[in-house]
């Protein structure tokens, strides 16, 4: 696609990376354990490769395309040469929670708990991300557009955006096409009251036994099925959904640590302090310094 191209901007007022296209024809860039400041988009042209993220295994298959939050833990395991290239940004570069209403992609394309980070690909899709991505390292590499940084910046931005309602649209296609599970199966009914179990109550109920109980499901039954539809048990789904929110709260809000731990359930600020840098490697404070403070109040 782009051969060995790179290009990269830099925040001018804080030195930090705010985009960066790259090539890749091996997984030496991601073999080892990532957890950045930044979003990343990774597209797999060629090969297959094994995908570790969060609390979760998954084998790809090329072409396919992969989403990463802000300190999202994943790495790339491979025997044999995989192809693609990566785009990173920052959230000072492009906001997903202040562009929600033209690409709706918090929830769908990052910061997803119930399904995979990735989507397969065909290569007609393939080949638009492609020139999309061109698009942008055009951009990038054009010594006029850099003379005008504003309407570099704003271009670029289209550019993504563009790519992101692609994404949005394949994900949404995609769950169409899903296969429905047999008739008599009553784990799909049961698998929606436990996502709306979750998204109502991770602020008070922090175990698997409490859904268990709430849901009147056997909790073996119930780790069985979490396991067997969403590929991790179900602490690791509620563990993942209370740091999810804490982030956005981290990164949205001028909350203290204390205000946020209070409302999510954590009645020890210090306890609340370990279980999110245990989980996002990072402490709050850091994490607010690194991605960002208060930006919907700004």
């Amino acid at each position: 696609m782009m051969q060995s191209h790179v290009s990269t901007i830099i925040n001018a007022q804080n030195g930090n990376l705010a985009l960066k296209i790259f090539a890749f024809e091996d997984n030496h860039s991601f073999d080892h354990l990532q957890r950045h400041n930044y979003f990343s988009i990774i597209v797999i042209a060629q090969g297959t490769c094994t995908l570790k993220a969060d609390f979760s295994e998954y084998a790809v298959e090329a072409p396919a395309v992969m989403f990463f939050a802000p300190y999202q833990p994943f790495m790339l395991g491979s025997t044999a040469p995989i192809r693609g290239w990566a785009i990173h940004f920052h959230s000072d570069f492009f906001c997903i929670h202040k562009h929600h209403r033209d690409v709706a992609c918090n929830g769908t394309l990052f910061n997803i708990v119930y399904e995979p980070p990735f989507l397969p690909l065909t290569e007609a899709e393939t080949a638009t991300f492609s020139e999309q991505t061109r698009q942008m390292l055009d951009e990038m590499q054009s010594s006029e557009a850099a003379q005008h940084n504003l309407l570099q910046h704003d271009l670029l931005v289209a550019y993504l955006k563009i790519l992101l309602i692609h994404a949005v649209r394949i994900k949404a296609r995609q769950r169409e096409e899903m296969p429905a599970l047999p008739d008599d199966s009553t784990e799909p009914v049961t698998l929606a009251r436990l996502k709306e179990a979750v998204e109502e109550h991770f602020r008070t109920k922090h175990s698997a036994a409490e859904y268990a109980e709430f849901l009147n499901v056997p909790a073996k039954s119930l780790a069985k099925m979490t396991k067997r539809h969403l590929n991790k048990t179900l602490t690791d789904v509620i563990v993942e959904r209370i740091v999810i929110e804490a982030k956005r709260e981290l990164y949205l809000t001028s909350k203290s640590v204390k205000e946020i731990a209070y409302e999510l359930g954590f009645h020890d600020e210090h306890y609340f302090s370990r279980f999110f840098k245990t989980n996002a490697d990072v402490s709050p404070q850091v994490y607010r310094d690194t991605v960002g403070f208060a930006r919907a109040e700004a």
